[in-house]
């Protein structure tokens, strides 16, 4: 891949890709603001040295990283846009997510309850995605969750993810990973885990961190923090609903086979409350329908989303799109969509 020179002196890759400031940094790769320079689309670049990575062992867990983020296409995690190579550095353009980590407006102090629900809804979200397709994230942590400017969570950081044919023939996952603090007890005991379960314990660790402003289990002596996890050995503090106590005990169950399931996440007060208050499902009566009885034109998914009130659904993919055609019927609406279901259209009748 060829790297040449513009008139402002900036870097550009492969007649692409014009590279701006550096954004961060880690112990093999460095982060760029950049440019497309033929559609004007800013992207973040992640650069990696292949020296480096090769001399530690790391070719595979980069490969990985690739392939997953290639298979993830959802809302709630960061895209990845293009992978590029040339002798010395593999470059991936990647989705520009400017609001920062969730970790630091955590580190301000702990959100109001119905923040850190939004939050969750998006990260559960995610998390089902990628374990619908196969994937474990294996370490989720409020520094792996990042936000755009209008403050949605992006989940980042596939370096240590498995996919399901990483599993041995007990069907479970063995390698130790994760960050110690959100890793579940069952990780810990090197007996084998299941990677959906072990993904769910974390989610507990973030909303429980989320809520109260410090970690659950903590200790200096890391053997310690060790024993509190295994057994489960954490206090909420009284801020707490009675509601958020009850979803965090089931998803800090030090046993995975009785801990909550994403499902079951789902279908729990707490976390269904913020999404009744703001349902996508409209009747005949609702802003949604009335507002496109007034459109005579063309609306994407965006045009749909910013005429309702809220966006925040439980229902799956299927039921969404069921219900905007029986919406389209109503409203004597064209409505169309792709074999897939990845592409939607609705459109008014000239009068």
């Amino acid at each position: 891949m060829s790297e040449d020179r513009n008139n402002h002196n900036h870097a550009v890759l492969n007649g692409k890709y014009e590279l701006g400031r550096q954004l961060g940094h880690g112990t093999f790769a460095k982060v760029y603001h950049a440019k497309n320079v033929k559609t004007g689309k800013t992207v973040a670049m992640k650069m990696i040295g292949k020296e480096k990575v090769i001399k530690v062992g790391m070719t595979e867990q980069i490969q990985r990283e690739i392939s997953v983020m290639k298979m993830m296409r959802h809302p709630n995690i960061v895209e990845i846009y293009e992978v590029m190579a040339s002798k010395s550095k593999i470059y991936i353009a990647m989705e520009l997510v400017r609001g920062g980590e969730l970790f630091s407006k955590i580190a301000k102090g702990r959100l109001r309850e119905d923040a850190a629900r939004s939050y969750f809804q998006q990260l559960i979200s995610a998390v089902d995605f990628c374990h619908s397709r196969g994937v474990y994230h294996r370490d989720l942590k409020p520094e792996n969750l990042l936000l755009d400017e209008d403050g949605n969570l992006k989940v980042t950081d596939f370096g240590l993810s498995a996919f399901s044919d990483h599993l041995r023939h007990d069907g479970l996952l063995h390698t130790t990973c994760g960050t110690p603090a959100y890793v579940a007890p069952e990780v810990i005991g090197k007996k084998g885990y299941d990677g959906a379960k072990a993904d769910i314990w974390s989610c507990g660790v973030i909303l429980y961190v989320l809520l109260a402003g410090f970690l659950p289990f903590q200790d200096d002596n890391i053997m310690a923090m060790y024993k509190k996890i295994s057994r489960g050995d954490f206090k909420c503090p009284p801020w707490f609903s009675s509601d958020a106590r009850r979803l965090i005990t089931k998803l800090l169950d030090p046993n995975p086979k009785s801990r909550i399931t994403i499902s079951k996440i789902m279908e729990s007060t707490w976390f269904k409350k913020s999404a009744q208050n703001k349902p996508l499902f409209v009747s005949e009566d609702d802003s949604l329908v009335n507002n496109l009885k007034g459109k005579g034109e063309t609306l994407n998914a965006f045009h749909i989303i910013s005429l309702s009130e809220g966006f925040a659904t439980m229902r799956s993919a299927g039921a969404v799109v069921s219900k905007l055609e029986e919406v389209a019927k109503a409203v004597k609406f064209r409505f169309t969509k792709s074999g897939d279901e990845s592409s939607l259209r609705l459109q008014g009748h000239d009068s």
